[in-house]
């Protein structure tokens, strides 16, 4: 039966996602377009506007099993809905932003907590819970691509704002992009209507979340690839982060930056389709330790070279290439182990860690650079763990199969 075929009783609820993905991701991952600017006029350091970021990224993390966990208790529309009214509070707040305190409560609480609401580990539950899993691994590629064209148009818009009429204005244009967050959120919410047929009372699948998180840390494939996800974290949001930041140091031109994050943008839509393909014909977590192995290098190559308008568009390409194809090979990997009831909390307890690894990206990679005036440190740091991390999750991806699901629900 044609792909096609299969979706269209679901396609409302595969766009809805994808859009909440897309802007969510895309207006996130953008804002270090303003961090120059910002901290000069609200006078506060680079530190400070990255430990903002990086509570941001503790937020989002210690609150994604939570907002997973009340799916299962409230549904999706509630929690998508009440996520997109948190995300355009924030960057609301941070528009308005006259010093550490709401740039803190904005950007980092504010939006922190919208993204466990509205982001990857959600949408992808969604779409899961969307389709049959005959074409799952597939469709949770085309919806982290549909998600990563965020960046595309967020980025481009805020630098031209920003250069043109200042950081206010340009964040002013996102407030403006996350309402729509808001219709993406209700048709993504129809998913609620798609019954989870769950085993019977003495199963093992109808359990409480606490004894579905003890099951999930209680297998070695998880907390493998959950401590492997903790160095992909470190990796994206330094990146996200402080790269715009290098290149201004490095006397580049402020729209490069811009334009190397639109790049990523396109490049993510590859990435995730090629991966989503993938992930539905060999072993995920195999998969995901190349990933780690392939941006590592990546990441040494461009940092070891001087930046120059080609190398950093190159770089952005490969590295967009490698990005959010994480996303459907997760999601996948989570609902192969577990299955769907509680997918969206177990893999939130995943992302926690990634976001632990965000956390020492921006706020450890802002006080390297205010110690010691450089990124040498931080970049060598990135890519000496991103290497260990591939190698070990390979390693044991290989050597131990993930099995059947252990709380079968699809």
């Amino acid at each position: 039966m044609p792909l096609l075929q299969i979706l269209r009783p679901t396609l409302p609820i595969l766009i809805g996602a994808s859009v909440m993905l897309s802007l969510s991701m895309g207006l996130r991952q953008s804002l270090g377009i303003f961090l120059q600017p910002l901290t000069h006029d609200v006078a506060i350091s680079v530190s400070n506007f990255t430990l903002a970021i990086a509570v941001q990224s503790l937020a989002w993390g210690f609150l994604q099993p939570l907002a997973g966990a009340f799916t299962v208790r409230f549904g999706f529309r509630a929690i998508m809905m009440a996520g997109a009214v948190l995300y355009i509070a924030g960057l609301s707040l941070l528009a308005g932003a006259q010093g550490f305190l709401t740039v803190m409560i904005g950007a980092g609480v504010l939006i922190g907590m919208s993204l466990a609401c509205t982001a990857s580990a959600i949408a992808m539950s969604v779409a899961a819970r969307a389709v049959p899993a005959v074409v799952r691994s597939t469709v949770l590629g085309m919806v982290s691509a549909a998600g990563s064209l965020g960046s595309l148009l967020a980025a481009p818009l805020g630098q031209i704002l920003n250069q043109g009429y200042g950081w206010r204005v340009g964040l002013v244009g996102f407030v403006v992009l996350s309402l729509a967050l808001l219709p993406a959120a209700w048709f993504a919410g129809k998913v609620d209507r798609i019954p989870v047929r769950r085993p019977a009372s003495d199963q093992p699948g109808n359990i409480s979340a606490g004894v579905a998180t003890k099951i999930a840390f209680g297998n070695a494939s998880f907390v493998v690839m959950t401590c492997a996800y903790f160095v992909c974290g470190m990796q994206l949001v330094f990146i996200t982060t402080h790269l715009p930041s290098y290149l201004a140091i490095c006397g580049m031109d402020p729209m490069l930056s811009a334009q190397m994050l639109g790049v990523i943008g396109g490049f993510n839509v590859l990435g995730s389709l090629f991966f989503g393909w993938a992930g539905g014909r060999w072993n995920k977590l195999a998969l995901l330790g190349g990933i780690y192995i392939s941006r590592s290098l990546v990441l040494a190559w461009y940092f070891m070279l001087p930046p120059s308008p080609a190398t950093t568009l190159l770089f952005g390409a490969m590295v967009g290439f490698l990005w959010l194809g994480v996303g459907p090979l997760v999601a996948g990997a989570v609902v192969e182990m577990f299955g769907l009831q509680w997918q969206a909390m177990i893999q939130g307890l995943a992302f926690m860690s990634h976001q632990l690894g965000g956390f020492l990206g921006a706020f450890g990679g802002g006080l390297l650079y205010d110690a010691l005036g450089s990124y040498t440190l931080a970049w060598r740091i990135g890519v000496s763990l991103g290497l260990a991390a591939g190698i070990v999750q390979v390693a044991f991806a290989l050597l131990r199969p993930t099995g059947p699901p252990l709380l079968r629900t699809a």
